[in-house]
């Protein structure tokens, strides 16, 4: 492909992205095919000879949308939003063309500071503890998800518990991780990881009213791990917990940390994007005690995936526990001392110019147009709520701080599960469950750029008319 062709394709690829988003809401939200219908539809083996990119957007049209589930469309409240963005998009597309392989400061400098800055602009456009920023010991990092940085903040949670022996014995004594029973799995799968096993996690229990953690119950389960001669070495904190956004309470948790040595890891992959609006820092209180912190701009701050903005405050500690140096990666910018090798802040070795869609999302929206974004969603999560709590048939599962609703019909299980399946069958809108205090509850978030109030009301019309049989 010659410049020329690729100018020509560039214009009728970004023709159809267009098309695709203004034509978003005549389409299903989720496709009504079984499974395996788009793999018939799809040619036994690749052409012989290359097609014209007409004939790729053809069979786009044709084969694949059909297949998808749309998740920019208005009318999808499922699990947490995953917004993409024009400036998103057009920022992955310049990092595509670059092709900058990131893995040193020498591979590529501007893909590096520019990360270290925007990492900045954020931990201060969130009121961030000072200790985040790169201009002391700590600083951030974009990995490819919140998993991720569970991940790596267990590996550098067991290095330290170790006391730097992991890197050359691996998991040489009994570790423990602590979250609660409504934090992420990928806590579980982190630990396995690390080696810890599934047993290495200890779930502690929630309070009934907040579902977030109970600061006493982790002190016990702590203090009864050390007395058995088990070795604490990470509490997972949550803001914003998937099931129902509960906020575990940092300022309790951290001197509980604090006082046992024990690296606190907060993930608020959802939530934090909140942290832009002054009003809705609530989640951060006591995040001073934390050792590490995360966000996905890529659910609800207008950056396309994958891209997980994660914060340490002793970047020495994390770059000790995952560095590896041979031979072919020796520079001498990275013997001085005085470049961020970013290889080192994650578990891969290559990286992209990740942090070039994020700055065409901030230049493109600026501060004031992020926080429109935000409290728009709550704003349409609230009216929703109030339709909710306005008719009695229906109950709200726990509060909704940020911009989703947990509600479920009043009484038994199963017509919840009718009323879900009936909504979803509609095709115009999407919604998930998830189980509060063991019972079967419906999920609407709130966040696709294109969703309005007028979506939010054709969404608590279905469920409303959908709930008359249900109810029965």
């Amino acid at each position: 492909m010659t410049p020329d062709e690729f100018r020509q394709a560039g214009y009728a690829v970004v023709d159809w992205i267009a098309d695709y988003w203004t034509t978003l809401d005549e389409r299903p939200v989720t496709p009504q095919d079984p499974p395996g219908a788009v793999a018939a539809r799809l040619p036994a083996g690749p052409p012989t000879h290359g097609e014209p990119v007409e004939a790729v957007l053809a069979d786009l049209d044709s084969l694949v949308t059909p297949g998808l589930t749309h998740w920019q469309h208005p009318g999808f409240f499922g699990f947490f939003p995953a917004n993409t963005s024009g400036p998103s998009v057009l920022g992955d597309m310049v990092s595509s063309g670059l092709g900058v392989q990131g893995m040193l400061w020498a591979t590529g400098p501007a893909c590096t500071e520019m990360e270290t800055v925007l990492l900045d602009w954020l931990a201060d456009l969130m009121d961030l503890p000072q200790r985040f920023r790169s201009t002391g010991p700590g600083g951030g990092v974009i990995q490819d998800s919140a998993s991720s940085a569970t991940l790596v903040a267990t590996l550098v949670a067991v290095h330290r518990a170790a006391a730097g022996r992991w890197r050359q014995v691996g998991v040489d004594r009994r570790y423990r991780v602590y979250t609660s029973t409504e934090g992420h799995s990928s806590v579980e799968k982190a630990a396995r990881i690390a080696g810890l096993g599934a047993d290495g996690v200890r779930l502690i229990e929630v309070d009934p009213d907040t579902r977030a953690m109970s600061a006493e119950a982790l002190r016990a389960a702590i203090e009864a791990d050390i007395a058995a001669g088990v070795t604490p070495a990470l509490v997972v904190a949550t803001v914003g917990t998937t099931s129902t956004t509960a906020v575990d309470p940092l300022p309790q948790i951290g001197p509980i940390c604090a006082e046992h040595g024990v690296f606190l890891h907060v993930d608020a992959a959802y939530a934090g994007s909140a942290a832009v609006c002054p009003e809705l820092r609530f989640g951060h209180e006591g995040l001073e005690y934390a050792d590490s912190y995360c966000f996905d701009p890529h659910k609800w701050l207008l950056t396309g995936f994958d891209c997980d903005a994660f914060w340490v405050a002793d970047a020495g500690e994390l770059v000790e526990a995952l560095t590896v140096l041979p031979e072919y990666l020796r520079n001498a910018a990275t013997e001085s001392g005085a470049v961020i090798d970013y290889r080192d802040w994650q578990v891969p070795l290559g990286r992209r110019f990740r942090a070039l869609k994020l700055w065409f999302v901030l230049r493109w929206y600026g501060v004031e147009g992020l926080r429109e974004h935000i409290r728009s969603g709550v704003a349409l999560a609230a009216r929703f709520a109030d339709r909710v709590r306005a008719d009695d048939r229906f109950e709200l599962v726990g509060p909704h701080p940020y911009a989703l609703v947990c509600f479920r019909l009043r009484g038994a299980d199963e017509p919840n599960e009718r009323l879900l399946a009936a909504v979803n069958a509609t095709g115009r809108i999407y919604l998930t469950h998830t189980r509060v205090a063991g019972r079967h509850t419906l999920r609407l978030a709130v966040g696709a750029p294109q969703t309005t109030k007028v979506h939010v009301d054709e969404a608590w019309e279905l469920i409303s008319q959908a709930a008359l049989p249900a109810a029965d």
